[in-house]
């Protein structure tokens, strides 16, 4: 350890943007820290058996580090993406740099607390990388219990907004899990069971699922596999609130990418720092974008039994798309419902009572198990490692983290958050943010003024809350492509990132395209 250094960056945690920021930061010698035994995150501890990437494997690639076989157009399983991961930090001899089984569970602040606060520029001078240590992290390792610590500075949480801590419904006092008589379990623990397990516990079983997202669907549609043959039990959905659900990237017969990816489609909806001739156009534009979105319900109703089992939502399909909440089925999800595998229960609200659940309309439904696919809270996991006051300033009045090109806490100083935002590709998100940050470290350019960051995210929170309400989960994939043009702008590369006029406006944008050469 020199002039009371470890290393001059931590990055905290091991999933997808955890290794990208060692790979992009590796210059700066980073110790990542990674609690479990291994790298991967939420593909590595919350995946079912079943579980797939959402998109097709081009679009979930490292911008210098592309598939082997580009070719294949299947999803990807989580092991596919566990050992691209590997792969991809052994090409790049990330692993002196990961600390596996070491868990970070404190933070101190040590720099001057006099430049901490509403300063005019972040930290005090505007520096992201301090010239002396102004973080302490606390860790154990597996097998000790005495905490270790080490300075830094500057920190990268990557710690992630899924999994480690379950998002828990509240239930009234003598309503809750403790009066079922059953098994009550959060996708968490489920995630740690393995196949033969899973099927085990479903099979010849009461099973209700509470949710309708990505993970409650895949649950629902692994118990009706668990459940084949004359001893099976159907499985009941509980939803409480509706979402699109998506069968595959093609509607009525034009690829998926043509009303949500491209530079053209992404004209129709509002961006931050929109200028008079963009917001003039964008309204007159208003009539296009909401039959853009009305032809892709057209096509969903019509392909999927949606009204038949009571599962059309009421609010518009691009509500979903911009608050990347689009879930793409099971391709037995609505054949195991139609064999009457799958049964499905609105209810908004729900209590427990000994045999089950008793719903709002007061009808009771009985079980042997409930899982809980109620997401996670990974505000709460921040603020259990950071210290004060900063673990108060994780939310604003809005309930979002207040992050300047979704990475940077004006309040903050020397430290990055990283995979807070999400888009259709979070990979992506992830990997060009790191690339900003590279850069940032470096001092190849200034932070603007801690106003001017909170004017620019107060703008982008107001642009969410007019485009869906549900604005809270911090999604961009209305503007992506705006999004990552003021980064590019920033890096001082060029913004328009495609060889002619005609891809710019209609081709998708994916990671390829900013790759670092283009800007050599």
């Amino acid at each position: 350890m020199e002039n009371g250094w470890n290393s001059r960056v931590a990055i905290i945690g091991g999933g997808i943007s955890g290794v990208v920021a060692a790979k992009q930061l590796k210059k700066f010698d980073p110790m990542l820290f990674e609690a479990t035994g291994g790298i991967g995150g939420v593909w590595r501890n919350c995946s079912f058996t079943s579980t797939r990437l959402q998109t097709p494997r081009t679009d979930y690639e490292f911008s210098d580090y592309p598939w082997k076989d580009r070719t294949d157009v299947s999803f990807p399983t989580y092991t596919e993406i566990l050992d691209y991961l590997h792969d991809y930090a052994t090409h790049f001899d990330l692993w002196n740099n990961i600390m596996l089984n070491t868990k970070v569970v404190e933070i101190r602040f040590i720099g001057d607390k006099n430049k901490v606060g509403l300063t005019e520029l972040w930290g005090g001078n505007g520096r992201a990388l301090a010239d002396h240590p102004v973080w302490e992290v606390g860790v154990i390792t597996a097998g000790s219990h005495e905490i270790k610590w080490y300075k830094f500075g500057f920190v990268v949480m990557c710690i992630g907004k899924y999994g480690d801590v379950p998002n828990m419904p509240i239930f009234p006092q003598g309503k809750g899990p403790e009066v079922f008589n059953g098994k009550v379990m959060h996708t968490l623990d489920y995630c740690k069971l393995d196949k033969e397990a899973s099927q085990e516990l479903m099979k010849g079983k009461k099973v209700v699922v509470v949710g309708y997202k990505k993970s409650g669907i895949d649950l629902a549609t692994e118990c009706a596999e668990a459940n084949q043959g004359p001893d099976g039990q159907p499985c009941t959905m509980v939803i409480r609130t509706l979402h699109w659900t998506v069968p595959s990237y093609s509607i009525w017969g034009l690829p998926f990418f043509l009303f949500y990816a491209t530079r053209s489609s992404q004209f129709l909806h509002e961006h931050p720092n929109q200028g008079l001739f963009s917001s003039l156009l964008c309204h007159l534009l208003t009539p296009v974008r909401k039959a853009v979105s009305k032809f892709i319900e057209s096509y969903l109703s019509w392909k999927l039994p949606l009204v038949k089992y009571g599962l059309k939502p009421d609010h518009p399909f691009e509500e979903d798309y911009a608050s990347c909440q689009m879930a793409i089925l099971p391709e037995k999800f609505f054949v195991e419902a139609d064999n009457g595998r799958i049964l499905f229960k609105k209810s908004s609200n729900f209590c427990f009572y000994e045999q089950g659940l008793i719903l709002e309309d007061n009808s009771k439904l009985e079980a042997d198990i409930v899982f809980l696919t109620t997401g996670y809270d990974g505000k709460k996991k921040l603020r259990s490692v950071l210290p004060e006051p900063f673990n108060g300033l994780i939310v604003n009045n809005s309930g979002l983290m207040p992050l300047y090109r979704g990475t940077i806490h004006p309040l903050i100083p020397h430290m990055a958050f990283v995979g807070y935002i999400e888009s259709v590709s979070n990979l992506h998100t992830s990997e060009l943010r790191c690339k900003w940050l590279e850069r940032l470290l470096e001092e190849r350019f200034r932070l603007p003024t801690v106003e001017a960051m909170f004017e620019q995210v107060s703008d982008e929170t107001e642009i969410m809350k007019r485009t869906t309400r549900f604005y809270k989960r911090h999604c961009i994939s209305t503007y992506s492509i705006n999004h990552s043009d003021d980064i590019c702008k920033e890096m001082g590369w060029q913004s328009w990132r495609k060889r002619n006029w005609f891809m710019e406006l209609f081709s998708p944008y994916n990671n390829q395209d900013y790759k670092e050469d283009k800007d050599n």
